[in-house]
């Protein structure tokens, strides 16, 4: 038994192994303070909700209240570790801060009020609004934080009882672009990669990817390969010295904003190289010809000035991966957040395409999620599209969902592509929209520009309803506040990146009057009236369960089958990937095995669009694109970003991620062992930078774009040159009163970016705002270092990944974090 500090080492200690072995077992638990194992009542199968990784855990629960996690030792996402956000979250459900009673306002002030009360102001706003609009008046934003039988629930509600074309969530600005990608080249959303490629592969490829923070037991896996016999290259591109970075064969820092330059580059010297599978791209996809040409003019020499990266590591890295024989890469924000956000993510998946590497062990894309249920808000249709990957553009797949669904076809709207939230917030602005409700998720701290999106809130004419479980900066501008059960409050399923489903129990009741969200869905549904063409109740579940055989209907045949799993075949035991049929009864682990793709033109979900206008393909043109069904190789320009750097804002900055905190701290802010290891927001800059201006570590420094500013100390790190970098997480929930945004300097990151999008995912751009920089007080002495990572060691000793801790192999290594025992 090992004790360790898992916040000064996130990633535990080493269990190494090699190329085609099963990751060893090591099964990591935390408990609060003074309980043994011995003391737990029970323990309630789960799964984590604070990252994308989908690790299976357990929940201790004692007098029923829960007292900690366990990992699961038998899943195939984690053999039982967790990371720290795993091991201490679950803390924040306890918080007296808690939303326990609905709120409605009352001469400008929220008070306390019955269910009742709170759902008929909203059922009767929206029927009014209806009868006077229609359904474009009604909107819903939703997150990536709820389970799948309630996504399937809320899109059924607003497709096919409402009516409305305005729905979308906060997966717009972290997961959009992963399935814009993956429509792109495949036609068809859905990971081709698995986790278990990690196990396999030769090279691991990470673009704009900082895993070691993102998913850290991810990394942790990788981590492991890197300790043993034959370790992978690691190829990774980031601007910033990240964990991952200190651990790559070559580290590429292009300028942000020039991602598909440098794709080009390395695509450039595959192929110049002759290091393409042309019997595999011959059979297996369409629009060689055209990426040949197009990435002729991208040699190194011209990426390397445009990038500002020595030409030897481009082509360095793209001997690596050229050469590799079984070749995972993975993407997240670097890319899906920076310009041209689909096209550079695409150019990744051509790199796989034309080298023939996919539906083989080690061989695999994931293009990642920022958020746990992210992938259920796209294959349940609450991020837009409509549900199982059925294709807007397509009357059989608006038909045939009408009949699971049993209502008329033109009852489900698509007779224009679904708004994204970008779009949403600007029909709010203008007054189109008037209702919008909003889910589990915080836009008046994540969205940019949060200025302009405060005043949208806040707008009289707006009704806005806010269901959550804390009065986030979004919920204290809202009309009705719905208090919601989380996580071990309720029960549900949810799916992970490489399409692991696992079943969340319900552990504990809620506190207060909170409801689980479905419920409150359900509840809505009743209140509106809502019929299908038969006059029978639109939704006919009151259970979970009972909502996930609905939808195992709805999937029945299409891309993400689930007709093969159940409640009882998810308890026990593992998560198991999707499809899971009759076909393939135990799971899929790869997907596009031997070249056959979802993309034949009558069952695609997409026909694809332009890389640079955003414009979408016609059916007729996909057609004659792709007859045959094949992978599509889709080339691009490169062009600059939008917002340039000048003498007044000689910086460009990215907005990004801390390995200990979620999305904008609601929850990781009030686990104390997480909100200790990043308190506060800060700046990085180059120490070259920081040399040139006389500034020191720990100097308060002002940050500003157009936008606005916001005062943060400085972090001297590996970040390169010219660009910033601030943490997104920061709002002003737990600042002292009068300390709330007004105008003058803020903490929320957002006060500065930019309102620009991806012409084809909508994603927002977080990582190329032109700002400036001045200092406002020097520091008194050396700012305290953060607890691990940020983008360097810890100050004084040695980086957390290389740190201390012998390496143990053991089948069954129990990590005690916390002194739990």
């Amino acid at each position: 038994m090992t004790r360790i500090d898992r916040i000064a080492e996130p990633w535990g200690t080493r269990t190494p192994y090699g190329p085609g072995e099963q990751w060893p077992t090591r099964v990591d638990s935390h408990l609060a303070e003074g309980l043994t194992e011995a003391d737990v009542d029970r323990w309630v199968q789960s799964a984590t909700i604070l990252h994308s990784n989908g690790d299976g855990l357990d929940i201790a629960v004692k007098d029923d209240r829960i007292v900690g996690v366990r990992g699961r030792a038998v899943d195939r996402v984690n053999h039982g570790r967790l990371g720290p956000k795993d091991l201490y979250g679950w803390q924040a459900n306890h918080s007296p801060e808690r939303l326990t009673k609905p709120l409605v306002r009352r001469d400008g002030k929220l008070v306390e009020t019955d269910w009742d009360t709170a759902m008929d102001a909203v059922a009767g706003r929206a029927k009014e609004l209806l009868a006077e609009q229609g359904p474009s008046a009604i909107s819903f934003y939703t997150t990536g934080q709820l389970f799948l039988e309630e996504y399937y629930t809320l899109g059924l509600i607003a497709h096919g009882g409402i009516g409305t074309n305005h729905v979308d969530g906060n997966t717009r600005l972290c997961t959009a672009t992963a399935a814009a990608a993956l429509k792109e080249s495949f036609a068809c959303d859905g990971q081709p990669g698995s986790y278990t490629d990690i196990d396999h592969a030769d090279v691991i490829a990470l673009y704009g990817h900082n895993m070691a923070e993102t998913q850290t037991v991810l990394w942790t896996r990788i981590l492991d390969r890197l300790a043993g016999p034959n370790p992978p290259a690691v190829v990774c591109v980031d601007p910033r010295e990240t964990p991952v970075a200190r651990h790559a064969t070559v580290h590429l820092a292009p300028r942000p904003g020039t991602n598909v330059m440098l794709a080009n580059a390395l695509l450039h010297e595959i192929i110049g190289n002759g290091w393409v599978d042309a019997e595999y791209v011959q059979a297996h996809a369409v629009g060689f010809e055209e990426l040949v040409k197009r990435v002729e003019n991208y040699p190194p020499e011209v990426a390397a000035e445009v990038c500002d990266v020595p030409v030897e590591q481009i082509r360095e890295a793209a001997r690596i991966i050229g050469t590799a024989e079984r070749l995972l890469s993975t993407v997240l924000q670097g890319f899906y957040q920076a310009n041209q956000a689909t096209a550079a993510a695409v150019q990744v998946n051509n790199i796989h395409i034309v080298r023939g590497m996919l539906g083989k062990p080690g061989c695999g894309i994931l293009q990642m999620n920022g958020q746990p249920t992210a992938q259920n808000t796209r294959e349940c249709g609450a991020d837009g599209d409509l549900p199982a990957f059925r294709n807007w553009s397509n009357d059989e797949h608006i038909a045939d969902l009408a009949r699971v669904w049993n209502v008329d076809p033109m009852d489900i709207p698509h007779y224009s592509p679904p708004t994204h939230a970008m779009q949403m917030f600007r029909y709010a602005e203008e007054g189109s929209i008037r209702f919008m409700w909003v889910q589990a998720t915080n836009p008046a701290v994540s969205l940019p520009e949060l200025g302009r999106i405060r005043e949208i809130l806040a707008q009289e004419r707006l009704f806005l309803v806010v269901q959550d479980i804390f009065l986030s900066e979004t919920a204290q501008l809202a009309d009705v506040v719905l208090p919601a059960a989380t996580w071990g409050e309720k029960t549900g399923t949810f799916t992970n990146v490489d399409r692991t489903v696992h079943l969340s129990e319900k552990a504990v009741d809620p506190p207060g009057e909170a409801r689980p969200d479905l419920d409150i869905f359900i509840d809505f549904a009743h209140r509106m009236g809502l019929a299908d063409r038969d006059g029978a109740p639109l939704v006919k579940w009151s259970t979970p369960e009972e909502a996930f055989e609905g939808w195992k209907e709805c999937t029945r045949g299409r891309p993400c089958d689930y007709t093969g799993l159940s409640y009882d075949k998810l308890r026990g035991g593992s998560g198991i990937q999707w499809p899971c049929n009759d076909e393939h009864p135990d799971g899929t682990e790869h997907i596009y095995v031997d070249g056959r793709f979802w993309s034949d033109p009558s069952y695609c979900e997409s026909y694809g669009r332009d890389l640079v206008t955003g414009a979408p393909l016609s059916p007729v043109e996909y057609k004659a694109m792709n007859p045959s069904g094949k992978a599509v190789l889709k080339a691009a320009e490169y062009v600059p970003p939008h917002e340039v750097i000048s003498e007044e804002y000689p910086f460009q900055l990215m907005t990004g991620r801390t390995l200990y905190h979620f999305h904008t701290r609601t929850k990781t802010g009030r686990a104390p062992q997480l909100q200790k290891a990043a308190p506060e927001v800060w700046v990085e800059m180059a120490a070259s930078d920081a040399a040139d201006r006389g500034f020191t570590e720990g100097d308060l420094l002002e940050v500003s774009t157009p936008r606005g500013s916001v005062e943060a100390k400085l972090r001297i790190s590996g970040i390169r040159p010219g660009a910033v970098f601030l943490p997104f997480h920061y709002g002003y929930w737990d600042e002292p009163a009068g300390h709330e945004p007004d105008g003058e300097r803020g903490r929320a990151a957002n006060e500065l970016t930019i309102t620009d999008w991806d012409p084809a995912s909508k994603q927002p751009i977080f990582k190329t705002a032109a700002a400036a920089v001045k200092r406002l007080k020097k520091s008194d002495g050396p700012s305290p270092a953060p607890t691990t990572t940020g983008s360097r060691p810890v100050t004084g000793g040695v980086p957390p990944t290389t740190g201390g801790e012998p390496a143990l192999s053991t089948e069954e290594l129990t990590t005690v974090a916390g002194g739990a025992r």
